[in-house]
């Protein structure tokens, strides 16, 4: 089963991503803040990782380069989403394996998600 994490500070999203990617099959794990990223992805070992941009008192583009960089965890794709769609121009820049914006139609979510899993380039 792959494992999924959702990095977000909203918890409306990470409950309704984590209902939403459980209801198909995945196993799903949660972060809300930069500190908790590393510890999870340690821990969970996902097999992908959901980013939001702009996380609470730091930038996702941040993190998501600090997860790309890191021999550990470089191999972990990363989609990034955002609720500014100006965000996406420069996601690959960061590190970012695909870029969604909110809100998120589900279909194309999970869609994404699959073919990130596969090793598909978004």
């Amino acid at each position: 089963m792959s494992r999924i994490l959702i990095i977000d500070d909203d918890p409306d999203i990470r409950t309704i991503l984590n209902i939403l990617l459980r209801k198909n099959g995945y196993e799903v794990d949660t972060a809300s803040r930069k500190e908790e990223v590393f510890g999870k992805i340690h821990d969970f070992n996902p097999s992908l990782i959901i980013l939001d941009v702009l996380l609470s008192g730091y930038d996702g583009r941040k993190v998501c380069q600090e997860i790309k960089s890191d021999k550990e965890t470089s191999h972990i794709p990363v989609i990034m989403f955002s609720a500014h769609p100006g965000a996406a121009g420069k996601f690959q820049e960061y590190g970012a394996d695909g870029f969604m914006t909110k809100p998120l139609n589900a279909e194309v979510f999970l869609k994404k998600v699959s073919e990130a899993i596969a090793g598909i380039k978004n």
